[in-house]
């Protein structure tokens, strides 16, 4: 053979070397509506590093953050495949996976702890299996800490003080009879109108936790935050089980792996970014109102259980978070 022959098949080799290779890389396309310094972006982007190093550098994640696409408007892009996986707020999923509104209830969790000590157990695992019937693979939760009313009105101290506010509600039926019983009007707007609207008066008060609420520029337009604490509800990364199906059980396994891991880094992320997000509120001028009568909104609300769970399972389910001790069991 000669060296011409020889080069010419080495050179083939090489190229198809190179195509398998390049054929058996996934860069995996991720979505998250929060800017890049969020601690869930920064997490997926962690759990990122963790497929890389373990797959050889065959799995990555590349994560677009700031997305300005609803969160209901994500969901469908995961379920079809459009997208592989994305973080989404628990309540985009209340109306197509019930066992979801569990977690979204107000008042349900106790304190952080018992919240991550729910998520990380058998409840939690439940409610990630029941999203497989809506073709996504719920991979883990990702608590977002507690949730708060804020206002461009005034302060929010009583449940009397939600008369007649007009107030920006999650994409679910859920969240608008909450606000519906606390006396105020629910307004539907997708997150990114979110400021325009407070700055404009289409709504008077929205809700989130520390870290949103400064990442998002709210606090420059509505400088009232009230301490109501009234939900711990998180969020969640799901992927497409479409593309599941095209992965390797060894690869799946190395999903699954890096997305639990993830959840301690974006944890430890969040702790210090709510102490950071709430200085630089008060920093430029918001008010936080933490003689909150948490009792009042409760009163309201609380009743409210029976009519949002009509299923008997997910009543059960409400008494198992309820009945968690701290051990960490559930009966």
């Amino acid at each position: 053979m000669s060296l011409i022959t020889l080069r010419a098949a080495f050179l083939g080799m090489a190229a198809a070397t190179l195509v398998v290779t390049t054929a058996d890389t996934r860069q995996l396309q991720s979505s998250d509506v929060l800017p890049a310094d969020s601690p869930t972006v920064e997490a997926m982007k962690h759990m990122g590093e963790l497929l890389r190093q373990r797959t050889g550098g065959r799995l990555g994640i590349n994560v677009e953050h700031s997305d300005k696409d609803s969160e209901n408007f994500t969901v469908g892009q995961v379920r079809t495949g459009m997208l592989d996986m994305a973080r989404v707020n628990l309540a985009v999923l209340n109306s197509s996976v019930p066992t979801t509104i569990v977690p979204s209830l107000p008042y349900l969790f106790r304190s952080t702890e018992h919240m991550r000590r729910v998520l990380d157990g058998p409840i939690g695992d439940r409610i990630l299996a029941d999203m497989e019937g809506e073709g996504l693979i719920g991979l883990c939760f990702y608590d977002q800490g507690a949730r708060s009313f804020y206002s461009s009105k005034g302060p929010i101290r009583r449940v009397e003080d939600f008369q007649g506010l007009k107030v920006r509600v999650q994409p679910s039926d859920i969240w608008a009879e909450l606000i519906r019983t606390l006396g105020g009007k629910p307004m539907p707007i997708p997150f990114d109108q979110v400021a325009g609207a407070l700055k404009s008066g289409m709504i008077d008060a929205s809700e989130n936790n520390w870290p949103t609420y400064v990442a998002t520029g709210h606090h420059r337009v509505a400088k009232y935050y009230s301490l109501t604490e009234h939900s711990m509800m998180p969020g969640v990364l799901i992927f497409s089980r479409k593309i599941w199906t095209e992965l390797s059980p060894a690869d799946r396994r190395a999903v699954r792996a890096a997305a639990r891991e993830s959840v301690a880094f974006m944890r430890n992320r969040l702790d210090a970014y709510e102490v950071s997000a709430r200085l630089k509120a008060e920093n430029s001028g918001s008010l936080v109102i933490d003689d909150v009568d948490r009792k009042s909104f409760a009163r309201v609300l609380l009743p409210l259980y029976p009519k949002l769970l009509p299923n008997p399972r997910l009543q059960q389910m409400v008494l198992d978070v309820q009945a968690d001790v701290e051990t960490g069991s559930v009966p």
